[in-house]
């Protein structure tokens, strides 16, 4: 609760630092004084800034997050419909990057030192430096307009063509996410088989690819969860760049829209679902932690 309070007040007023008036940018340079003091009043941005703030958290406290100047409905009910795209391309990233960083983290410590190993830290080193961006609009060239594998942007009606509109969206959150994985769970790897319980089940006769399975991997995936947990926020805000680039209509692209169009309670209720979303993940990971290494407490 602290934490979401804290991000309820930085939201609250960064919103309001941003250069504009939402009832002109509502209503037009062509706008009447009247009409703009009128929007303002209706929508109570012509309170003080300390008033509007208890307004919003009285809101949030009834289950409410206002109302959008631009949508003219409810932000509860616009995050509703918009929150399916954005959670199935978190999900879908999630486990395309951690079905990407495991067999690359194995190969690379069971061949530590050698040109496998080598080449799996380059090309980790290369997805850490690479924007999502840039990583998107590549993707789009060679695999949409190039080969016509995929779609270039947008969602889909059934569920075969948004699963095939959200492979790009998600391979590109997957390269980053991957990459920062792959070099955390290598690392775990080689030290797991530099363990003292990996050499005793060496000793007992067992091969090595159970070793490899039965000791070294389970130890190895704790930090990485934690690690994937850590970078909850950045995964946010890699969906907020890559729905914009294609025009996923999710919560990311949904708050690059209120931002440029000055409509406050949206981007603060946006912000607030994306903040209890990186608390909630957290938890599981804590609770994901505690299931794969039962020596850690809650």
């Amino acid at each position: 609760m602290p934490v979401l309070f804290g991000i309820s007040v930085v939201t609250f007023v960064l919103v309001r630092l941003i250069p504009g008036d939402p009832a002109r940018v509502l209503l037009g340079t062509r706008a009447t004084p009247s009409a703009i003091a009128n929007v303002r009043a209706q929508y109570g941005l012509d309170e003080p800034i300390l008033t509007q703030y208890f307004y919003f958290l009285g809101n949030l406290a009834n289950g409410e997050m206002g109302r959008s100047i631009l949508y003219k409905i409810d932000v509860l009910r616009l995050i509703a419909t918009r929150i399916e795209p954005t959670l199935a391309l978190v999900v879908a990233s999630v486990v395309l990057s951690v079905v990407i960083a495991v067999p690359m983290a194995s190969i690379a410590a069971r061949n530590q030192g050698r040109p496998a190993d080598h080449a799996v830290r380059i090309v980790s080193t290369m997805g850490i430096g690479f924007p999502p961006f840039w990583l998107a609009l590549m993707l789009i060239i060679f695999l949409s307009v190039r080969l016509s594998l995929f779609p270039v942007s947008g969602y889909g009606e059934t569920w075969g063509e948004k699963l095939a509109h959200l492979a790009l969206p998600s391979l590109t959150v997957a390269l980053s996410l991957s990459a920062v994985l792959t070099r955390s769970l290598r690392a775990a790897m080689v030290q797991g088989l530099a363990s003292d319980v990996a050499t005793a089940a060496r000793a007992r006769g067992m091969p090595e690819g159970v070793v490899f399975r039965r000791h070294v991997l389970p130890n190895a995936l704790v930090p990485t969860i934690n690690l994937l947990a850590v970078n909850t926020g950045w995964l946010i805000g890699g969906t907020v760049v890559v729905e914009s680039v294609f025009a996923l209509p999710g919560l990311g692209q949904l708050l690059v829209r209120a931002i440029f169009s000055r409509d406050y309670m949206v981007v603060q209720g946006v912000a607030m679902t994306f903040a209890c979303a990186t608390v909630l993940v957290n938890f599981l990971a804590d609770i994901a932690t505690v299931a794969v290494d039962p020596r850690v407490k809650l």
